[in-house]
């Protein structure tokens, strides 16, 4: 998994060519802590497909806002630069993380 600055955000997940899954997460975020080893197995299983990246919104505030991330944790798609679908707190189980991922490869 790439893990993302607000540096190289635009490059890997805006320019990018295909799908790329974004998992914006924080250190003070318990659920996103719970959540890391499920989605680093899904970005095992599924990185051939489509590229994995995580960005921890405490050292990129400004860019979370910009991409209307506004709680945590929250998993995205993008598709030709622009979010295609996301889940949002309490969507962020196990079972919808990988529908999304398998629905969008």
């Amino acid at each position: 998994m790439l893990e993302l600055t607000k540096e190289t955000f635009e490059p890997e997940v805006l320019e990018a060519e295909g799908t790329v899954f974004v998992d914006f997460y924080s250190d003070g975020c318990e659920p996103c802590k719970a959540l890391m080893p499920t989605v680093e197995a899904l970005a095992e299983k599924y990185g051939a497909q489509m590229k994995f990246t995580k960005i921890n919104t405490m050292k990129a505030r400004r860019l979370a806002i910009s991409q209307k991330v506004m709680g945590l944790p929250v998993m995205a798609i993008y598709k030709g630069g622009a979010k295609t679908v996301e889940l949002v707190k309490d969507e962020c189980t196990e079972e919808n993380i990988e529908k999304m991922i398998t629905d969008n490869l």
